[in-house]
């Protein structure tokens, strides 16, 4: 059982015996009335209550205060409930709230509403009962009420909270009810307490104390057998109220001589409390001079602070503007005379521009400016800066020029040795600068832009004099001629496809003398240019990645420095550039070396002229040269000298795969020399002499990716060369020359153990063996020409799906056919013509690949097979005919062995 206040009456409920459910209302208010009413209505309002506030506004951090159930008009089966709820805290701000049960009976908010946005309340009817009303917010809402009740209550909740919260900004149409109440309500408002107030709009509800609880249940069962009679049971109710009425006053009449005793003692109480007021109110009136007085003692000590206070303020910024906007007399000095020739007058500069920079870079206020001092300080730094500007750029400037117009020495070295320019004492001339053009680079930005491109255009000049001059002496060097006979040695014919100087030289002749020391000259030539230029480019690179500021990071600045100053021309590796400049430190040295690439692209295409393999050489020297520079982190390559670098390997590689082609073109078009006894084709020893001589030069690169591919394309093009023949009109056995070139290609490729060309070399074996054995069956033909041709066509009988037994009644294959032919090989016709057979092979095969005995062998076991063959075939086909061969298996090893002793 749950006993709560609503409103003004106190609720409270209980079962009887049959199920039934009352609520009992008590009013509280002037008048003792008593009523029982079914309590399932009061029950449910009170679960909705709950629920709304546990489920919905608990959590929010609001009070509900009254609850209507609506729906829109003319819409009954959508129902909703509408909320007047306040903030738990303060300030307390009113809303109206809708919300809506979804069909797992949860509640949610469908729309909230500030109370502050009601403009309009209509009630509709002034005395007629209608459950309709309206609210106007942005827009008129129309709903209907499930009970006059609710409504009316509704209303009046927002009437309270309109006169509380609102100041009456909401109006209300056709409710005259509520404004009779609302002047009740305002003079019992005026005769409350706040917390009576509070108590009676806030509060919804209440719950009774145990005791009065027990007190209704003791009630309840004493008059248990009443509550089935609800009138009989409210009569009794009654009958007791009046009793209890009664004996209130008996009790009352009965204490009257205590309460005027109560009242006289509070007459005296509220007289004390005037004496007491008055005595304070004196009290007052003596202090509220002395309050006067000190109010004014203290606005006075807090001026005299706040004057303090300005005053060491001011004396602090005066203090500030003096200390840091002074620059010292021979800093001025120093900037007007600009005396850029002497160490002593450079560094005098430096430090004059660094106060100067102090000084304008301080950071004041605004206001500040305006001040004629302060004013006149800085037009003054400004004047300095900018005729300091003007002079140290004109110096500089100059110095670029001078630089850039000098005149190159003339060459002393040696003719055998390389050694390119120096710029050391060039940039040991501008480096104590380099603080002036990093004051610069902060002072005046655009100004400094400038140098970086007028140092570039003036030592470019410089720069082109010197390296046209170093290639020259390194093309001089690998000619072995003077400048005089260059272009002479430049210009003889030496092109792969010449035929008055042919490209394949003969080994031990004195062309081939030459071009070994050739090959040798193009290697050690190559190497000491490209050793020489990467000190030079890395030193220019770091000279200007610092006098120009290009480079942030100084700890690798220093590394790259140690690296730069400890290099040689002996020693390439302890030179390494810095990794992935700045742009615009790449586009200087484009422009620096702007006659480096042509230069180098001009000396690579003598280098391929040397002779016909220098492409392999300068493929490996570059690669290798890239790999070295990048081989240790310890200093990080130069982007300028890599792009270079690159661009060559990328011509190499072109100019790699121009000669692999045209070398693999003349070896499928070379043409077989017609003679009887060919040998090794032209296109297997070009083959040969490339690969030895390219295994030589990769022997120590640590890239070969090109050359195992050129070696498979090359491969493929001597099989073609050797397939080809084929179909070539020779007056030598075509089968023979093929084995002898596979055999000679599979040796060789065994002893050279290229990884690359393994499966090269099983197919070079397959082919060997297929053509030895054509060439061992056709041989074996010539001697027993018609006994080969005799046992065929029993096999093709065979073969057609003619019975063994039935051959022997084939006319051409009959048994006296067979000893025609039979006879026809008597033993001696068999050694002659294996004889015969010996001397030709011997002629036709060439010595150097020593396959006689392998070739003579395998004829030996051929025979042999074909013996066992016949024999066979004859048992089979012809049973019973004592038909037998003129010579025996014994006979033919005997007739091997004799012509193999005989030649020996």
């Amino acid at each position: 059982m749950g006993v709560k206040w609503l409103g003004h009456r106190e609720l409270f409920s209980y079962t009887g015996g049959k199920d039934c459910i009352f609520c009992i209302s008590v009013s509280t208010s002037r008048g003792t009335t008593s009523t029982v009413e079914p309590l399932h209505a009061h029950l449910t309002m009170a679960s909705l209550w709950s629920s709304l506030e546990k489920e919905v506004f608990n959590p929010q951090n609001k009070k509900l205060l009254e609850t209507i159930r609506v729906w829109k008009t003319g819409k009954k089966k959508k129902m909703s409930i509408l909320c007047v709820v306040v903030d738990a805290f303060r300030p307390m701000q009113p809303f109206l709230v809708k919300v809506k049960v979804d069909r797992g009976e949860q509640y949610k908010v469908a729309y909230r509403w500030p109370l502050a946005e009601l403009k309009l309340v209509d009630g509709k009817t002034l005395d007629q009962v209608n459950l309709d009303f309206d609210l106007q917010f942005d827009k008129i809402y129309k709903w209907t009420a499930s009970s006059f009740d609710e409504k009316k209550t509704f209303i009046r909740c927002l009437w309270k909270l309109n006169h509380r919260f609102l100041s009456s900004a909401i109006t209300f149409v056709n409710v005259h009810s509520c404004s009779v109440e609302g002047r009740q309500g305002l003079q019992e408002d005026r005769r409350d307490t706040v917390e009576t107030e509070n108590q009676e709009e806030l509060s919804v509800y209440q719950e009774m104390t145990p005791k009065e609880a027990a007190d209704v249940l003791k009630l309840m069962e004493e008059h248990e057998p009443l509550v089935n009679n609800s009138i009989a049971f409210a009569e009794q109710l009654s009958r007791d109220l009046h009793v209890l009425d009664e004996a209130n006053l008996r009790a009352i009449i009965s204490s009257e001589k205590q309460v005027t005793q109560l009242m006289s003692f509070i007459d005296e109480a509220l007289a004390e409390v005037t004496r007491v007021e008055k005595t304070l109110q004196v009290y007052d009136e003596l202090l509220g001079s002395v309050k006067q007085q000190m109010d004014h003692i203290h606005q006075e000590n807090s001026l005299l602070h706040h004057i303090t206070s300005n005053k060491a303020k001011l004396m602090d910024e005066i203090l500030f503007l003096t200390t840091h906007l002074d620059l010292g007399k021979e800093h001025c000095e120093a900037l007007n005379c600009a005396d850029l020739s002497s160490p002593r007058g450079v560094e005098a500069c430096i430090a004059a521009a660094e106060a100067l920079s102090v000084c304008m870079n301080i950071q004041i206020q605004s206001g500040y400016r305006k001040l004629q001092a302060v004013a006149e300080q800085l037009i003054m730094f400004e004047t300095l800066k900018q005729n300091f500007e003007n002079r140290f750029i004109g110096h500089v400037t100059n110095i670029f020029e001078r630089q850039g117009s000098a005149q190159i020495p003339a060459l002393t070295q040696p003719v055998d040795k390389l050694s390119a320019p120096s710029h050391r004492l060039q940039h040991k001339e501008l480096v104590p600068y380099t603080p002036l053009m990093a004051w610069l680079r902060n002072a005046n930005p655009v100004l400094f832009c400038d140098l970086p491109k007028v140092y570039a255009q003036n030592l470019s000049r410089l720069y082109d004099k010197e390296i046209k001059a170093f290639f020259e002496q390194a093309k001089t060097l690998l000619v072995g001629r003077r400048k005089g006979s260059l272009q002479e040695g430049l210009e003889k014919p030496t092109g792969m496809g010449s035929r008055q100087h042919p490209r394949w030289s003969l080994p031990g002749s004195r062309e081939d003398q030459e071009d070994t020391l050739n090959k040798g000259n193009v290697i050690k030539i190559l190497e000491q240019v490209l050793r020489e230029l990467r000190p030079l480019c890395i030193a220019e690179q770091l000279f200007i990645e610092k006098f120009f500021q290009l480079r942030q990071n100084s700890a690798e600045l220093q590394v790259l420095e140690e690296e730069g100053s400890t290099a040689s021309p002996e020693d390439p590796a302890c030179a390494k550039p810095p990794s992935q400049p700045e742009e615009q430190t790449a586009q200087l040295l484009s422009e620096i070396f702007s006659s480096l690439d042509p230069e180098l692209r001009c000396f690579l295409d003598v280098c391929n002229k040397a002779h016909p393999f220098s492409c392999l050489q300068i493929l490996v020297t570059l690669n290798d040269c890239i790999f070295e520079m990048w081989g240790k982190t310890s200093a990080l390559p130069s982007s300028f000298l890599n792009t270079v670098l690159g661009n060559m390997l990328l011509l190499a590689k072109s100019s790699f795969n121009k000669c692999i082609g045209t070398l693999c073109k003349e070896i499928e078009e070379a043409k077989v020399p017609s003679k009887m006894k060919i040998g090794i084709l032209p296109s297997v020893s070009r083959f040969e002499e490339f690969v030895n001589f390219s295994e030589a030069v990769f022997r120590t690169a640590q890239r070969r990716a090109e050359l195992d591919k050129a070696h498979l394309r090359l491969a493929d093009s001597v099989f073609n060369s050797i397939n080809s023949l084929s179909s070539a009109n020779l007056k030598v056995n075509t089968d023979m020359v093929m084995m002898e070139n596979f055999h000679h290609v599979h040796c060789f490729l065994c002893q050279k153990k290229i990884q690359c060309l393994e499966s090269k070399k099983k197919e070079a074996k397959q082919r060997y063996s297929e053509h030895m054995e054509k060439y061992v069956i056709r041989s074996l033909g010539q001697p027993l020409e018609k006994l080969n041709l005799f046992f065929e066509g029993v096999k093709a009988r065979i073969a057609q799906g003619v019975k063994e037994e039935e051959i022997s009644f084939q006319l051409a294959y009959s048994k006296q056919e067979l000893r025609k032919v039979i006879e026809r090989y008597p033993g001696k016709e068999v050694k002659r013509a294996l004889e015969t057979l010996y001397r030709k092979i011997h002629k036709c095969l060439s010595p150097e690949e020593n396959l006689f005995p392998v070739v003579w062998h395998a004829m030996e076991q051929e025979l042999l097979r074909q013996y066992r063959e016949f024999e066979d075939l004859i048992q089979r086909c012809y049973v019973g005919s004592g038909i037998t061969m003129e010579f025996t298996m014994e006979d033919l090893l005997n007739y091997f062995n004799s012509i193999t002793l005989s030649s020996m």
